[in-house]
């Protein structure tokens, strides 16, 4: 259980990191034109792609030694959606699973923001879910049970 010290902090990070941002919404021209080939996209996207969100899942849970059951049981992850993700290299499951799965490894920050844009997400500083994520990050509150009753503490949705 979190103390009232931890929840009281908690708060307190989640408005002081809180930022409002607001964009004016412009019609740009086309990110591609037609001077763009074909191989030249293929080209860019050949030296920019980078490992999929569960090849470096899988390489963290190699690294650390664990076995995939350990993993998601930890994570509440069921074992069929496990099945999925260790199956189909392409599949991408929602960002509340990635948290939970990087919260299970007890991954560092770097290392969550790296495998949640893996799967195409990113932490917020405008976001709540994204702030208690990243204080529990920041305090090293790994279990999903603290991080669950930090997001319920200040009424939002658990993992």
């Amino acid at each position: 259980m979190l103390n009232e010290h931890i929840l009281q902090e908690l708060l307190e990070f989640v408005e002081a990191n809180r930022e409002f941002r607001i964009y004016d919404i412009h019609k740009s021209e086309p990110l591609l034109g037609d001077e763009i080939y074909s191989s030249e996209l293929e080209e860019f996207i050949e030296m920019h792609h980078s490992a999929s969100f569960s090849e470096r899942l899988f390489q963290h849970i190699d690294g650390l030694g664990m076995t995939d059951a350990s993993v998601y049981k930890k994570a509440g992850v069921d074992r069929k959606h496990f099945s999925k993700i260790r199956s189909l290299p392409d599949y991408k499951p929602g960002k509340r699973t990635v948290v939970a799965l990087c919260l299970s490894l007890q991954l560092s920050e770097e290392d969550t923001g790296e495998l949640l844009n893996a799967a195409g997400f990113s932490l917020s500083d405008s976001d709540r879910f994204d702030l208690v994520i990243q204080f529990c990050l920041e305090k090293k509150i790994y279990d999903i049970d603290d991080v669950n009753q930090a997001l319920y503490s200040i009424g939002l949705k658990p993992l």
